[in-house]
Formats: C-alpha cells, structure tokens, sequence
C-alpha cells in the first residue's frame, strides 16, 4: 500500500550484535580497498587468510592457541570497564600470573596432578589479583588514576621476569628463559597436530567467561559492580563501598589476567622466558571493546582477534601484507567505540524512515 513504510525498533541487545557485525563487514570492505590499492587481489588474499585460519587440524589449533589467552585478558578489561574501571594492566598481570605459577609449578614434581594442576592455576589467579589490587588500593585509598598505575605496574612487570629469567630461574644457554614446569603441572593438550597443540586451556577460559556472565548478571557483587560503572554518585547514595568495589574489581580483573599468565605456562610455553606474552594483555582492550564489555560477546571477539592473527601468517605466502589485518583490527575498534557511526547506518537499512534503539 502506497505511503505505508516500515519501521523496525532495535532493541539495545540486538544492536549490541548488529554493531560489531557491521564494524567488521565495513573494516573488511575497507581492508579490500587497500589490498587493491596495492596491487592484490582481496577476494584471494581473504580466501588464503580464512584457509590459514580454519584449513585445517593445524590451523585450527593454532586459532584456539591464541583464543585461549586473549579470552582472559578481554574478560580482565572488560570486568573493569563494567565499573567504570579502565585497567590497562592486563598485560602486567598476565606476566605477574605467569611468574607465579612457574615458581609454583617447578617445584611440584612429586605432586600428583590432581593436586599440582589446581594449585598452579591458583598460583596464576593469586598473582595476577595482587597485582591487579596494587592499582586498585592506591585508587581507593589515594585517588591515584589506574590508568597511570597499570601502565607503570605493566612495565615492573616486564622488568621482573626480564631479571627472573636472566637471572634466580635461568636455565640453559640461548634465549633467557626458566625451567620447565612440572610435568604434573602442565594442562594435556586436547589434541596435537604436527608442532600445534590444541590446549585444554580453552575450556578453563570458556567457563570463566561463563562463570564472569553469571558474577555480573546473577550476583549482588555484580549489580554492585555494574552500579559503580553506571553512577558512583548514585551507588554510594545507595549504600554501595566505592573502596571496596574498586579493589574488588581490580582484584577480579587481575585474576582473570592471571589466569591468563597461568595458562600460556601451563599450556603452551610450560615455563616463562622475555616478553613470552606478545601483547595479549593489550589485546584484551580491543576485544573488551569489540565484545561490548559482554563476557560472552568477548568470546566472539576474542575468536575474531585470534582467526585474524592465525590467517594473517597465511596471507604473507600470498605476498598480502600481513599489517593488513592490524589495518581490519584498528577500523573495527574505531567503529565499535563511535558506534554511533554504524547504529545510524543500521537503522537506515533497517527502516526507509529510519529508527531509534529503545
């Protein structure tokens, strides 16, 4: 009938989805435009990454290899942002994680791994928590802004297994490096192909995603989290502890990059060596972004990151670049932070009138 149009209403929930999906059809159109620019054929060049990506045994344990971290440290940022809480210091407690768990896990040898897997996966958990607190007390008790302090705290970090490498847990010649945790505490891999493993790690980092969705969704920690990020004028009219819900988020974030930390020794690297963690704590700012700050949305984005990253190596022997996807990554992250860009192109494809999310 003629005059008659149709207008559709997206929910928050919907658009939450349809704004990183989008953001990644754009970024890819974009990637094509340049991959063209330079002469390649992008249809080719993204067949090639996603054969990188999923052709494979191999290449499908060498995605989740990179999955299982970044999983972690997007829930550590993403828990913080959810309290209004930018911890940058993913990548400091991800190390501090690490070290914990290899001086833990090297003296285990005589422990049944029943008992040695735990306790090193604990260890993991506790440091990068104390950590993570360092920045969250000095927050509470003095108003010190975490953004400084993890920034700082991330390059103590660094230093520290730079010394413990070189220097009390030095092992062999080569690359500085400690010895290798007990076999009792290394996690089994699900399954190895040729030099990849699939780690079991990955399932530890589903359930904390799960178990971090149920925290916020279903806890009174969690509404008092959520209430903090919201307003802290407001939570604290209501009886909310601003001092306490921020060492407590710190803390939590810390450990969820702990664990993290825990894992890669646990599971890949079975011990620590410098700069073992390739930037996965910085990683986890991305992926809290792109997974809108959602434990289960940074599961997405956190497989998103990895299938790039893994497909990325394949591109080369396609004499693509492979900073083509750090140019996908950066125009992803540019859209879901001014979401308001693609929430508009959303809804005039929605709606001939156009619409607005309630």
């Amino acid at each position: 009938m003629e005059g008659i149009q149709l207008k559709i209403k997206l929910s928050k929930k919907t658009m939450s989805i349809l704004v990183p999906i989008t953001s990644v059809i754009i970024a890819l159109f974009i990637a094509a435009i340049v991959i063209l620019l330079i002469g390649k054929n992008p249809l080719s060049a993204y067949w090639v990454m996603l054969q990188g990506a999923f052709g494979g045994k191999a290449a499908w344990a060498a995605n989740i290899s990179k999955m299982m971290s970044l999983v972690l440290t997007g829930l550590a940022v993403g828990f913080g942002f959810r309290a209004g809480i930018f911890n940058i210091g993913a990548e400091g407690q991800l190390m501090m994680g690490a070290i914990f768990a290899t001086f833990v896990g090297i003296n285990l040898g005589n422990v049944s791994p029943v008992f040695a897997i735990p306790i090193t996966m604990l260890a993991g958990i506790l440091g990068g928590a104390f950590w993570a607190s360092i920045a969250g007390y000095l927050k509470a008790a003095t108003g010190a802004h975490e953004v400084i302090t993890t920034i700082m705290l991330n390059w103590i970090a660094v230093y520290l297994t730079n010394y413990f490498v070189v220097g009390p847990l030095a092992v062999g010649q080569g690359v500085p490096k400690s010895p290798e945790i007990a076999q009792s505490a290394q996690l089994p891999p699900l399954m190895t192909v040729q030099a990849n493993t699939l780690p079991s790690g990955i399932i530890v980092s589903i359930i904390a995603a799960i178990l971090v969705y149920i925290l916020l969704e279903k806890t009174t920690t969690g509404y008092e989290v959520k209430a903090v990020g919201f307003n802290p004028y407001a939570a604290e009219a209501g009886a909310i502890s601003l001092s306490k819900n921020i060492v407590l988020t710190m803390a939590i974030s810390g450990a969820l990059a702990g664990l993290a930390g825990s894992l890669e020794v646990m599971a890949i690297h079975h011990r620590i060596f410098g700069d073992f963690s390739g930037g996965k704590g910085f990683d986890g700012i991305s992926i809290a972004l792109i997974g809108q700050n959602n434990p289960i949305g940074i599961i997405f984005a956190a497989f998103l990151i990895s299938s790039l990253r893994t497909g990325s190596n394949a591109m080369q022997f396609a004499k693509v670049p492979d900073d083509i996807v750090t140019i996908i990554q950066g125009i992803i992250i540019f859209l879901v932070a001014a979401d308001r860009i693609v929430r508009t192109l959303i809804m005039k494809f929605a709606s001939p009138k156009g619409g607005e999310s309630k």
